[in-house]
């Protein structure tokens, strides 16, 4: 039994062994013959005694486990999304700005920027207990079980460490063509391009499916680098050593001019690589530094993405269409020939509204230059004039809705036309398919063409109509099956616990995102509350400006929303928010307004600014009844006076004033380490 037993432990680390040589290091050392029979002498090990099983086991990477469907999970702290630069003079801009936050020379690390997803990994005394998308940046789903069976991942570190990794899951050229060639052979539709079948792949519910895909990983920075590692080139070392795999294509730039070298060697290899790559990412290296320069609402300021130049592609324009949004915008989109364009085949192209027709003299016939903006939506770059023939035909806007004849409206400072008919099926239908979208309520399985179909079917006028839903009614539709009509009224009914954020979103108010859904919610707490709110009121709100609050007013003021949220409060939907389900964790000021008066013995005023933006907070200039902190140095002067009428006047006011020690704790620092 012991020497069974001492067999099985020694193949396990063996193999573990082996995948580190060949995923972290790109050193095989045995051949694929041997890596397999080793591998069966563990499975037969395994399989005889089944006392002995082991999450971590390298065999239980192909678990073959069926998921009802993903679970939410919320990040320690925010993936956060990173900005964007297109040429050297955007990097010179960013260069300018972290030494004037920064307050010293930086050093950069350039590293490629990989075409995958981005991706969370949490370890616990050295095992894989959690992974997850980066979903909005705060929420993502729980793929713990298809990202296991990712050879690139370690179930176990090689030190017993309780970490958060952060990376991106590609795919492979080799097996994006594979999978392509399989699809083809059964007659099924191909994946345009690595990073789609990618993240189709991750949204695989069955994990053994996933690993047929033949992902891969990269790990590319620590959530949390604390007390393990000083600097982001010492994080990738480190990373490498505990067995992840790090991009090995890394450079340290002391300056702009070599992050640009950088680049210009990265687009020349581009397409010698195993996996797409579609820019550059340059990080400030020092952590401390990173902390300092801290980050806004939506990016990090020590770190920024460098988009390669956009493919370009000629192709005739062969007409154009007109699509109403749900907010009643009507879009021209350009139908063009097919062709090729940064690895899918393009047919349609923006043209955003007639103010751009226009300035682009674009006609139905011309010879058009396209590109991908981004690398993702194909817009319309130029007219090719010298080959015209004289067929082209000019375009004009509409004066009428194409949806339901309305007459077409245009703001005052808006280059769009707008139809204001709120009975408008276009408008109503692309209303239903956003409330059920990802972003908003989440209604797995309630997609636009089954939208349609129940609104055709006059099943669902109205948002409120979706819970109202019957399974007879489901399944009186084309190709709609029994089990399909059961799966989508159990997501239907569980997108009620939603919280008010995500109701807000799914509304479809106009100028209310995600992101101000969610400043929203942790103002007003209850839809109810928010609802009662003036112009005033919102006003109070940073970043809340006049036409976004007299829109809020302006859609809970109107008779017909109302009755459909009252309706949805009849059907049990969540009418309120747990604050912890919408602020970001772990930042003392986070979403806090704070002002400083007076000298600070310990701190300059800009390494105060830098420490207290890099938790969460925004540091305003002036006092008001929005203040949540004033932090009073010696010879504090009229903004102390301020926040002190402040306090008299408004009892209950968020507004506390600190002094400098108490500024030090929040922040988690001494005087000693500054």
């Amino acid at each position: 039994m012991s020497d069974a037993h001492e067999r099985l432990e020694a193949l396990r680390g063996k193999i573990r062994e082996l995948d580190y040589r060949y995923h972290a290091l790109d050193d095989p050392v045995v051949s694929d013959i041997e890596y397999d029979r080793l591998f069966r002498e563990l499975v037969e090990l395994e399989t005889k005694h089944p006392e002995w099983a082991s999450l971590d086991s390298p065999t239980q990477r192909v678990s073959g486990v069926v998921l009802e469907g993903f679970q939410k999970v919320r990040h320690s702290m925010p993936m956060l999304s990173l900005g964007n630069a297109f040429s050297e003079g955007d990097l010179r801009e960013f260069d300018r700005r972290v030494k004037e936050l920064g307050g010293s020379l930086p050093k950069y690390l350039a590293e490629l920027k990989i075409d995958g997803l981005a991706t969370s990994l949490v370890y616990e005394d050295g095992l894989l207990v959690r992974g997850a998308t980066r979903g909005d940046g705060v929420v993502g789903e729980d793929i713990t079980e298809g990202l296991k069976t990712i050879k690139a991942i370690p179930l176990r570190l090689r030190e017993p460490l309780s970490i958060e990794v952060r990376g991106e899951t590609y795919m492979p050229r080799q097996s994006f063509a594979r999978l392509n060639q399989e699809r083809m052979t059964a007659g099924e539709s191909l994946f345009a391009n690595p990073r789609n079948a990618a993240a189709g792949s991750l949204r695989q519910l069955d994990s053994a499916l996933v690993a047929k895909r033949q992902l891969s990983f990269f790990a590319y920075t620590l959530a949390a680098p604390e007390g393990l590692v000083a600097s982001q080139r010492e994080a990738l070392v480190r990373m490498a050593e505990w067995g992840f795999p790090v991009n090995p294509k890394w450079r340290e730039c002391v300056s702009i001019a070599e992050v640009m070298e950088y680049i210009r060697w990265a687009e020349s290899v581009r397409g010698t690589l195993g996996y797409d790559i579609d820019g550059a990412v340059v990080k400030v290296d020092d952590f401390e530094l990173q902390r300092r320069l801290g980050t806004t609402a939506k990016t990090p300021r020590f770190a920024i993405a460098y988009k390669f130049a956009a493919e370009q592609s000629e192709a005739r324009v062969l007409g154009i269409e007109l699509g109403v949004g749900r907010t009643g915008v009507v879009t021209p989109t350009a139908v063009i020939e097919p062709v090729p364009l940064a690895g899918t085949m393009v047919s349609r192209a923006t043209l955003h509204n007639e103010d751009f027709i226009r300035e682009k003299g674009i006609r139905v016939g011309d010879l058009v230059l396209v590109q991908k903006a981004g690398d993702i939506i194909p817009e319309i770059v130029a007219v090719i004039e010298a080959a015209r023939t004289g067929e082209e035909q000019a375009f004009a806007m509409p004066d009428k809705c194409p949806a339901c004849g309305a007459v077409l409206v245009r703001s005052e400072g808006e280059a769009a036309l707008r139809c204001v008919n709120e009975a408008c099926p276009a408008k109503t239908v692309e209303q239903l398919i956003h409330f059920a979208s990802r972003t908003a309520m989440d209604i797995e399985g309630l997609g636009e063409a089954l939208v349609e179909a129940l609104y055709d079917a006059e099943l669902v006028k109205n948002v409120a109509d979706f819970y109202r839903l019957t399974k007879e009614q489901l399944q009186g539709l084309e190709r709609m099956g029994a089990k399909s009509a059961t799966n989508v009224l159990a997501a239907i009914d569980k997108s009620r616990e939603q919280p008010i954020e995500r109701l807000l979103f799914g509304l479809g108010i106009r100028h209310v995102g995600a992101k101000v859904a969610q400043v929203l919610a942790r103002r007003f707490q209850t839809l109810d509350r928010l609802m009662q709110a003036s112009v005033a009121d919102l006003l109070e709100i940073d970043d809340v400006g006049p036409k976004l609050a007299e829109s809020v007013v302006g859609y809970f003021a109107d008779p017909g929303n109302r009755h459909v949220i009252e309706k949805l409060r009849e059907l049990g939907l969540r009418f309120d928010t747990d604050l912890r389900e919408v602020a970001p964790t772990g930042l003392p000021f986070a979403g806090k307004v704070v002002v400083l008066t007076g000298t600070l013995q310990t701190l300059t005023r800009q390494e105060a600014q830098a420490l207290i933006e890099a938790q969460g907070g925004k540091v305003s200039a002036s006092v008001s009844k929005k203040t949540h902190f004033v932090i009073a140095g010696a010879n504090a002067g009229s903004k102390l006076e301020k926040a002190e009428q402040i306090l008299r006047e408004t009892p209950g006011a968020p507004l506390r004033i600190l002094g400098e020690e108490e500024l030090l704790a929040m922040l988690g620092v001494s005087r000693s380490e500054l």
